[in-house]
């Protein structure tokens, strides 16, 4: 095995006639292997829509407000901006290989076969663990509901086995403590550790003594929304445009009937913990706008996907957040931002702490139901195309492919996708590992970036109907990057002796190397900067590809050094599964050979 052979690249005309051919469906399911062309640009920006409106606008503009004050706009603003580097790269690779497989398809074309194979392989974890804390909060949202219509579902059919055992581990300390059961319901600081407790001791106990307790409608929902995508892109279609459609409607209700209620003082002082207030949200809120990538991957069931996805990215983008900017100015004029680190902001403005309309909180209660359902559809949709290409391409065995005759979707990949969603949300608690999913996206985004400058330099011929605007970045990212470093001296000179120390002026317990660790993902973000500035000196990259790369690398640097290794030993594991399997049976290490 060759090393070169390992970043083998694919021409797009390759790509496109491998994805046109069905190349291999052909051997396991006869007639036309091809996925049904149904999404126009309403669709797409409907599907842009349903991923990023979801809990964010629910739940994350809460904290965001409440830490920035009615100036959290301007961090929306701001990030929007920094979403839209990485959707101008998405949508010219949209409009150059309008191909399902997203980030993936786009890697194999400027990076070649391996670093395809890795970001193909982040996409499937991305994505998984994404949907599986979907399901989970997509649960909570529905058993709040239920119990807001009097309509109580068993405490051990609720949440899983892990929450329910700790927190009854938890109550069960606090009792022989000498506490009472009473006092522990009432203790404000202990979580969901109440409700695990009633969980644990409610549950029928099986056979060795083992408690049922599991995630019914975490189940439940991603049951429904696979058998949704399994029966075709047209049905996930019009669920996508009703559902979306609804909440919309409401988040309209909640601007216009707001307005009516909005006390101007609320808005003085408009920044009233600084910049540093508003810039405490910048992941929270950066994470809610991570979706409108998704839509990439039903390229080849879009009429004219080379000018539909790149509107449909762009729209998305730009209605849901004017829509974050309105609710973010309703809500922090309503009330007091101090108020507003709540679970449900939109909620709880509309309820007896707020103006106390009741029949608007409810219909908030329903409509946040349904926009975590539009989110799991989007992204339940997405990964099975992602398997399909990588199949495809030889790197996942056959049946990953294949098309099913009738429904015309990847009938085995979507029916996979079904499972390892279902069975983890039924039984596990991933919140330790949720930000897997961020740092997973943000690479995908830092990859399809430098891709777009790679192929600008070694592909300039190919066709792009969608061209990202060019701004010579020679001058403007060196001198950006030594202001930005002179500023931090001059303005936040403890922040940056602090990062210089080897102790935590916060925790001095932790150890030097413990402080050093949390670190590494910063040094290495600082220490490549200076490189990635000189090559934009000499090579006049595109500055928009480029700002997509620094932001989105800087903001995985505040994932966590704990992250970062779950991530690398996720990625190892995918490294030896290609080389155990993917790279033997590659259509391109055929080729060669046959060649």
């Amino acid at each position: 095995m060759s090393f070169s052979n390992l970043f083998r690249k694919k021409s797009i005309a390759q790509i496109q006639q491998d994805a046109a051919s069905g190349y291999s469906d052909a051997e396991i399911i006869a007639g036309d292997p091809k996925l049904r062309k149904t999404l126009g640009v309403v669709d797409l920006t409907s599907f842009g829509i349903a991923a990023v409106i979801g809990a964010g606008i629910f739940s994350t503009i809460g904290n965001a407000a409440f830490d920035g004050g009615p100036a959290v706009v301007f961090l929306f603003i701001f990030t929007a901006i920094a979403c839209a580097f990485s959707a101008f790269c998405y949508a010219e690779f949209a409009s150059m290989i309008p191909v399902a497989g997203s980030a993936y398809t786009y890697s194999y074309a400027s990076f070649g076969e391996l670093v395809a194979w890795i970001i193909g392989w982040d996409l499937l974890m991305e994505y998984a663990i994404g949907n599986i804390a979907v399901a989970i909060s997509w649960s909570d949202y529905f058993t709040g509901l239920m119990r807001g219509y009097r309509v109580r579902i068993p405490e051990y059919l609720t949440m899983d086995f892990l929450t329910a055992r700790r927190g009854f581990a938890t109550v069960t300390d606090l009792l022989a403590s000498g506490n009472t059961l009473a006092q522990i319901e009432a203790m404000t600081d202990i979580g969901p550790a109440y409700n695990a407790y009633l969980a644990w001791t409610g549950a029928p106990v099986l056979f060795g003594g083992v408690h049922l307790v599991c995630d019914l409608p975490a189940l439940a929902i991603t049951v429904i929304i696979t058998t949704l995508v399994f029966v075709g892109i047209q049905e996930s279609k019009r669920a996508s445009n009703i559902m979306v459609a609804l909440k919309l409607a409401v988040i309209f209700l909640v601007i216009v009937l707001g307005a009516f209620y909005i006390n101007p003082e609320n808005w003085s002082p408009f920044a009233p913990n600084g910049a540093a207030g508003v810039l405490k949200g910048v992941s929270a809120v950066f994470f809610a706008y991570i979706g409108f990538d998704a839509i990439s991957t039903t390229a080849e069931e879009c009429k004219n996907p080379r000018r539909d996805l790149p509107r449909g990215m762009l729209y998305s983008l730009i209605i849901c957040t004017v829509l974050y900017i309105c609710v973010a100015l309703v809500l922090t004029g309503m009330v007091n931002h101090k108020t507003l680190q709540v679970g449900d902001p939109l909620a709880y403005v509309f309820g007896p702490n707020g103006v106390d309309i009741s029949w608007v909180s409810r219909v908030i209660a329903v409509s946040a139901v349904i926009a975590m359902a539009t989110v799991l559809l989007v992204f339940q949709l997405g990964q099975p195309r992602i398997w399909m290409a990588m199949s495809r391409d030889g790197l996942l065995p056959k049946i990953f492919s294949s098309i099913h005759p009738r429904f015309k979707t990847p009938w085995f990949s979507t029916i996979v996708t079904g499972f390892v969603v279902a069975i983890p949300s039924l039984f596990m608690n991933l919140k330790e590992v949720t930000d897997l999913t961020s740092i997973g996206t943000l690479f995908a985004f830092i990859l399809v970036c430098a891709g777009v400058l790679i192929l600008n330099e070694s592909q300039p011929e190919v066709e792009r109907r969608f061209k990202t605007p060019y701004i010579n970045s020679k001058y403007i990212v060196p001198a950006l990057l030594i202001l930005i470093w002179a500023a931090f001296f001059v303005f936040k000179r403890e922040a940056v002796n602090n990062f210089f120390s080897i102790t935590d002026p916060t925790d001095a317990t932790l150890g030097a190397w413990e402080v050093f660790s949390h670190k590494i993902p910063l040094w290495l973000y600082i220490l490549s900067t200076p490189v990635l500035a000189v090559v934009c000196f000499r090579k006049n990259l595109s500055l928009i590809p480029v700002l997509g790369v620094l932001s989105c690398g800087y903001l995985m640097t505040e994932l966590g050094i704990t992250n970062w290794l779950r991530f690398s030993l996720w990625l190892v594991a995918g490294l030896i599964l290609y080389f155990v399997y993917g790279y033997r049976h590659s259509k391109l290490n055929e080729r060669t050979l046959e060649g």
